[in-house]
């Protein structure tokens, strides 16, 4: 092949070659192509149809020697573009050649060659811009970390100090009894150091802090969410409900106790057959005036209390919810204080107590059962402060409607639907940190002779990880949003505020499970390893979207509070009010319900902060007004509100969806406005278009059904959703450092 013209060829050659196996239509190919080329002698001809002969393929040397020599002419001519620019440079710009692109071009494409990408086969090391993609640091980790934890900083390191000791070391014994004691001792541990009664007055030992209380429960979830959870029911559940349900007499008693652990305890409430709807619990408390006594009795097994932290070893006492009846009278759930052991553990007459045994997660947690047999308490042991019985043995209530009284002690423990969130956020940061880390580092295929490239360059993987990033982010922002309106809340702003923090429980628990299952997709599996910790964060954060309320009843109540913007009542709700509330909706969409507007895909729309939002509020607005309009016909037509409510069930999933969404949306555009650091203001901006641009397109159905947008547009934004992902993940390691989550709580091999 020393032939310059015949050195055209070699390209060809090497590349039908190149797998072993030329087929039987390229060989007939080749043959009509070389024997019709007349430009070619005889002797020419015969050379080459000698290297196309299926019986006698050419020695693998010679394939490599083709190789090398087209490679050689890359390295020199780093412009080369096409197989026939290789071809004209080995025949060192024949004439001849040059003159016979058109048929070589057709050569090419008859073989089923593609040229651009048949030439990276011959690169020695190939670049592109996916294997060129690295991880870089666009801002300060520490200026972020900051911004996060707000005022709450001094604490949260305190926090992640403590957790990060020998002693916090991780319980790797399968023995429930050896996991529960371990938790127990690092409870007592917390404890020592004034964690636990952070929320409570300081004239009780009390650090007088609820903030900083969530911020504690948030960080000890980066360790040991059976940690968490039981020292939430210590120092949350049964602590507060004592300081939130309780009157002096109570807390001058209890509350140091409680906040050293010398006095564990219960939160009774859920019964076998009752869960959510705490007004059908069926335990009762019935009063004796001459005694001056309640007897706390279970009626029949259902109605026992059932999956009640701490109840099944180390639990003294419990606050339990029970119906008081006075004189055969009910007067509906109050809340006892009812001792369970001496101080020796030993269980008290009358009561008796079951270990619910192996859970699917959170086996450091010792839930129990509790059956009261006629169990006597003293008067006092009534949590009085809304409810009391007087010296007449009458029962009295500053609150006089039942209703708004058994929802105003309800309310009162609405704390624990903020730190439930906030401890699945933090759970969702740490497996997003596991996840991204090891995407990083982890390499996977890559161009053709070039190095393998990390997973986290790829398209696919980035929108996996990625847009639940920025929904992290968003939620993390909004959760501190929900937190302030609790600590500053009026009682004007509490069924509010009571709506919003049941709604972001939801929220917020729902998006960590879905978050830790891609988490562990995504590691493969190095994630199906116990070690890399994503089995644990995922079956103790399961029952998160389950307990302080079931997510889905939950979204129900949310759905309730919104719709009081049509009625006092639904049999009230008139359809002039509903027309105009409709019609003030209307002048606001339509101008963005014009041609022009969902159609309008320039890159500057699509990231404008004020388009986001006013397509989330057009959601929320659409969807409300479509529900209640829909309530207000069945209910016109002759149904009963509550069968009503069962019909559009899934429609107040909606409401309450478009609702939320709203809200963390608007939160994270609020906080971003509110942070003065540049590099991190720029960083939390392309999140926040990233949160945004990906929740619209989620619901592109809907909005596409609506007219809101039309199908171009929903195109655009899927494409400005991989962009955005495209930019952001230089930064996404850097990203999810912030959370500065120590190393000994993150402890998976595959995040180091």
């Amino acid at each position: 092949m020393d032939n310059l013209k015949l050195k055209a060829f070699i390209p060809l050659l090497y590349l039908v070659w190149s797998d072993d196996l030329l087929n039987q239509k390229e060989v007939a190919t080749l043959h009509d192509f070389i024997v019709f080329q007349n430009w070619l002698t005889a002797e020419e001809k015969k050379l080459l149809l000698a290297k196309v002969a299926v019986s006698a393929p050419p020695a693998r040397e010679v394939v490599a020697d083709w190789k090398r020599q087209v490679e050689t002419i890359l390295q020199e001519n780093i412009s080369v573009k096409s197989i026939f620019d290789i071809s004209i440079l080995l025949a060192e710009n024949d004439k001849i050649i040059n003159d016979l692109r058109p048929a070589f071009v057709k050569l090419e494409n008859d073989l089923g060659i593609s040229g651009e990408e048949a030439i990276t086969d011959f690169k020695t090391v190939a670049k592109t811009f996916t294997s060129d993609c690295e991880t870089n640091h666009g801002f300060e980790i520490e200026k972020l970390t900051q911004i996060l934890d707000g005022k709450q900083a001094a604490i949260i390191k305190k926090v992640k100090s403590i957790i990060s000791r020998p002693e916090f070391a991780y319980e790797t014994s399968t023995d429930t009894a050896v996991y529960r004691e371990k938790v127990y001792v690092w409870c007592k541990i917390l404890a020592a150091e004034n964690l636990g009664n952070m929320g409570y007055p300081k004239q009780y030992g009390g650090g007088e802090n609820i903030a900083d209380y969530f911020a504690v429960m948030e960080t000890l979830s980066y360790h040991d969410l059976s940690l968490v959870i039981k020292f939430g029911v210590q120092f949350g559940l049964w602590g507060m409900s004592i300081q939130s349900l309780g009157t002096e007499k109570h807390y001058s008693k209890y509350l140091k106790d409680i906040g050293s652990l010398k006095l564990p305890g219960c939160f009774a409430m859920t019964e076998t057959n009752h869960g959510s709807n705490v007004k059908g619990l069926e335990t009762t408390a019935t009063y004796n005036h001459h005694k001056q006594t309640f007897t706390i009795h279970t009626p029949h097994e259902k109605a026992q209390k059932e999956y009640i932290g701490n109840a099944a070893v180390h639990g003294q006492m419990a606050t339990v919810f029970a119906k008081l009846i006075i004189s055969e009278t009910d007067y509906g759930v109050n809340a006892f204080i009812v001792p369970l052991r001496d101080a020796n553990s030993t269980i008290l007459e009358g009561i008796t107590i079951g270990d619910c045994g192996l859970k699917m997660g959170l086996n450091g947690v010792d839930n129990g059962t509790i059956r009261f047999d006629n169990v006597i308490i003293p008067k006092e042991n009534m949590l009085d402060r809304f409810a009391s019985i007087n010296e007449k043995g009458e029962f009295e209530s500053p609150i006089p409607s039942d209703n708004r009284r058994f929802f105003t002690m309800l309310g009162t423990l609405v704390g624990g639907r903020i730190g439930i969130p906030r401890s699945a956020l933090a759970a969702a940061k740490s497996g997003l940190t596991i996840a991204i880390k090891y995407s990083d580092k982890r390499r996977q295929f890559g161009p053709e002779g070039g190095s393998e490239v990390p997973i986290l360059n790829y398209r696919i993987h980035q929108r996996r990880l990625l847009p639940l990033l920025a929904k992290t982010y968003a939620i993390h922002f909004a959760l501190h949003y929900v937190t302030n309106r609790f600590i500053n809340k009026s009682e004007s702003e509490m069924p509010e505020i009571e709506g919003l923090a049941a709604g972001m429980k939801a929220y917020s628990t729902w998006s960590t499970t879905a978050i830790l299952q891609e988490c562990r997709e995504a590691c493969g599996g190095k994630g199906y390893l116990s070690e890399n910790r994503i089995d644990a964060l995922k079956n103790d954060t399961e029952i998160y979207t389950t307990f302080e309320g079931d997510n889905t009843v939950l979204m129900q109540l949310v759905a309730k509070s919104r719709l009081s913007e049509f009625r006092k009542s639904f049999g009230e709700m008139d359809a002039m009010r509903i027309i105009n509330y409709v019609y003030e909706n209307a002048k606001t969409s339509i101008s963005e319900k014009n041609p022009i507007a969902t159609r309008k895909t320039d890159e500057t729309h699509l990231l404008d902060e004020d388009y986001h939002l006013n397509a989330f509020q057009y959601r929320e607005k659409r969807i409300l007004a479509s529900a209640a309009k829909r309530l207000k016909k069945l209910i016109d037509s002759g149904l009963e509100p509550y069968d009503a409510f069962n019909v559009v069930q899934h429609q107040m999933i909606d409401v309450a969806q478009a609702y939320l969404e709203r809200i963390v949306l608007e939160q994270f555009q609020e906080a971003i406005q509110a942070t003065e650091d540049p590099k991190s203001k720029e960083i939390l901006v392309k999140l926040c278009q990233l949160y945004a641009l990906s929740q619209i397109e989620k619901n592109k159905g809907w909005y596409l059904e609506d007219g809101y947008m039309e199908a171009v547009k929903t195109k655009a934004i899927r494409k400005m959703v991989n962009q955005l992902c495209w930019e952001i993940r230089p930064d996404a390691v850097s990203l999810v450092k912030a959370f500065d989550i120590p190393d000994s709580c993150l402890a998976a091999p595959i995040a180091f």
